[in-house]
């Protein structure tokens, strides 16, 4: 391969900490990756698969606010319900995605879906955090709630398996979510010993996160489950093969280089503006939420 993409590093996953109750994440960035280095992308909490008891009370996280980028919840096992300030309620199912855009401003919350709670059972989830641009922070609040018939689906040859293009396109294949700068989500699902070619653009930051199986990149770099595979900005083209039954999460966009100012839930380019956030927070322009 003429162009080959790196592997940079293969990250273990970080120490769980808890998210409310409901969430046991492990954060690759920007805990164990710098907080500019995966930009667009400031924060990846993966929940790997745990196993919750039912419940009568559907364990999760109370009102919080959020300023300045958007919110990407991926459910691979288990259900979210959420509701925000602005009256906008409803439910990812598993296998869905939904894409909340923050913008100026909200208060969201967010828990395990009452049946599933009652029920207890697997869970496995991903939230990623999209910085917006400086010109789109204070943009409108949105949400794209994209359920998984609507990805764009690449079927692979001998049935090994498929890719579900989220956002950006795979082969021809486009996924239906938009952004406010270029990025692109896959989700492969493959048999053992299926290998996929991937070009993405050198000065794109890309990642893998490994769902289920074991994985070898470029024939050198193994990647158990649970790992995160950071890429160097030194080619496009790269290999992934599954040595077992896989599902492994894509991620790659092209860097803002902007300045980044970060507090809690908010996410803007200086600090007045953080400190704006905080105001505006506290004299309840986000909305009221029980």
């Amino acid at each position: 391969m003429s162009n080959r993409k790196t592997v940079e590093r293969v990250i273990a996953p970080p120490e769980t900490h808890w998210v409310g109750d409901g969430f046991r994440v492990h954060n690759f960035f920007p805990h164990a990756i710098d907080e500019q280095r995966m930009s667009p992308f400031y924060l990846l909490d993966y929940n790997s698969r745990h196993y919750f008891p039912p419940s009568d009370k559907p364990p999760g996280v109370g009102p919080h606010p959020h300023r300045g980028f958007e919110t990407v919840t991926f459910a691979f096992k288990g259900k979210v319900a959420h509701h925000d300030s602005r009256g906008n309620a409803g439910v990812i199912g598993e296998g869905d995605v939904q894409w909340m855009t923050a913008g100026s401003g909200i208060l969201h919350k967010e828990y395990h879906e009452a049946d599933f709670a009652r029920q207890g059972g697997d869970f496995h989830m991903i939230q990623l955090w999209v910085n917006l641009p400086a010109k789109d922070k204070m943009t409108e609040p949105k949400y794209q709630a994209i359920e998984n018939r609507e990805f764009g689906k690449f079927k692979l040859e001998g049935d090994l398996g498929f890719v579900e293009v989220v956002a950006g396109a795979f082969n021809g294949v486009k996924g239906p979510a938009t952004s406010f700068s270029p990025v692109e989500i896959y989700i492969a699902h493959v048999k053992s010993g299926a290998k996929l070619d991937f070009s993405l653009a050198p000065n794109y930051n890309t990642g893998i996160v490994n769902l289920e199986g074991s994985l070898r990149i470029n024939d050198s770099d193994n990647v158990p489950v649970d790992n995160f595979v950071l890429f160097a900005n030194d080619g496009s083209d790269f290999t992934v093969e599954a040595l077992a039954d896989s599902k492994y999460f894509i991620l790659s966009g092209e860097p803002l280089n902007e300045p980044i100012a970060s507090r809690g839930p908010f996410v803007m380019s200086t600090e007045e503006e953080i400190r704006q956030a905080m105001r505006d927070y506290g004299t309840g322009k986000f909305g009221h939420l029980e």
